[in-house]
Order: C-alpha cells, then structure tokens, then sequence
C-alpha cells in the first residue's frame, strides 16, 4: 500500500514537473518568438532605412553633379565676362585717349587761330599762308635732295679728276663706313658689297676685309651704285678666301 502510495506520489510529481517544465519551455517559446518578430521587425527596418539612405546618396550624387555643371558653367560665364570687361577697359582707354588728344588739338588750334585772330589775318589768309608754307617746304625738300645729289656728283667729279692729277692718290672714305660682303667669287677675284653712293662710298676707294677682328684681303671699289658697289681683290694683300658676310671697313 505504502508503495502504490509513493509510486502515485511520484507520478504525480513527475506530471507537475512535466507541467511546470512545459510552461517553461512555451514561455521560453514565446518569448524566443517576440524576440524573433522584433528582430526581423527591426531587420524589415534597417532594410528600408538603408534602402531609403541610398536613394538619398543617388539623390545626393545627381545633385552634386548637377551642382558641378552649374559651377563649370558659373565659371565659363565669369571668364567670359572678364575678358570682355578687359576689352571694353581697353577701349575706353584708348577712347578717353583720343578724346584727349583730339581735345589738346582743337584747343591748340582754336588758340592758333585766335593768334590769327588777334594779327587781323582772316582764316582764308591763313590756308592761303598754309599752303604757300606746305609748297615751300616741299619745295626745300626738292632742293635740298637736288643739293645732295649735285653734291654726290661733285664728289665724283673732284675724286676723278684727283685720280687723274695726283699720284699715289689716296680716296678719301667716311671714317665710321662699314659694309658687308654680299657676293665674293674667288675667280675672278671680285665682290661685291651692300654700301654704295648714299653710304659715302667713292671709286677707287680701298677696303679691308676682315672676319672675326682678322684680315682677310684689300679691296678696291671699281664701280659705285645707290645702295650697291663692286670691288676688285689687291695684288699682294689676299690672306685668305673673301667670304659672304664678311666685314668691310675704309683701309688707313
């Protein structure tokens, strides 16, 4: 009896362990399941955030690319708004500087004609004064280049005639004249060089050659143009082969 009544004990213990383990275990149960509803809520939550944070980050990327043309365009218009406010400073410079001296040459020929003015000349007097200046002074420059020219002949003219009367005749050549030679033919032993009758240059007049500070031959001048003359190598002064772009100085 005493044992039926331990083993009902026991069974009955057992069964209350059981219920009380199964109440365990389903709290255990539910609150794992919470826990797992709450993770994947939070889950479905960062998903959406991180869904919703790239979609701002496309946003954002477009936004600055749009932001970059803006700025690139900004620019180009500002450098082109430079260079044409350069261009227009440069303008108005050079305006305000016409306009300056336009105003300097009305004011000085209003002054010049109030001079006129003052001496009881009419301004018809003073074109016709004007014109008969302009006309004697072209008629001085005639002159003046007739003079030269009669003066180049006269030079000639003594220069031969001394060739002619003096012996050992030396011709006289501008002290400072110097020339380069243009063409040398070793040949016929002739050059010719880039001095002429404007530069002074006489027949007969005798040159040195020289390349590099040394003496390279003597020339004599056999024929003189405007801008041109031809010279022949000396006999006994020849030190070496004449040479385009050699130097040419009146021999002492």
């Amino acid at each position: 009896m005493l044992t039926r009544v331990c083993l009902i004990a026991a069974i009955v213990f057992g069964v209350a362990v059981a219920t009380i383990n199964l109440w365990k275990v389903r709290e255990v149960i539910v609150t794992t399941r919470n826990e797992r509803d709450y993770e994947k809520g939070q889950k479905e939550q960062a998903l959406s955030d991180l869904s919703q944070t790239r979609r701002e980050l496309e946003d954002t990327k477009d936004e600055l690319a749009q932001t970059k043309q803006n700025l690139e365009t900004t620019t180009a218009e500002r450098d082109g708004l430079r260079s044409t406010n350069d261009q227009l400073t440069k303008q108005n410079r050079s305006l305000q500087e016409n306009l300056k001296r336009t105003t300097q040459e009305r004011n000085d020929a209003q002054a010049e004609l109030a001079a006129w003015e003052a001496l009881g000349i009419t301004v018809d007097q003073v074109k016709v004064l004007i014109a008969a200046t302009k006309a004697a002074e072209e008629a001085l420059q005639v002159a003046k280049e007739e003079n030269r020219i009669l003066d180049g002949e006269l030079k000639k003219a003594k220069n031969q005639l001394a060739l002619l009367l003096i012996e050992d005749y030396k011709v006289p050549l501008p002290p400072n004249l110097k020339g380069k030679v243009l063409v040398a033919d070793p040949k016929w032993e002739f050059v010719v060089l880039d001095i002429g009758e404007d530069d002074g240059l006489l027949e007969q007049g005798e040159l040195l050659v020289n390349r590099d500070g040394r003496l390279v031959a003597k020339v004599r001048v056999q024929s003189v143009q405007k801008g041109r003359s031809i010279a022949n190598l000396v006999n006994g002064w020849k030190l070496g082969d004449v040479a385009e772009g050699d130097l040419v100085i009146p021999a002492l």
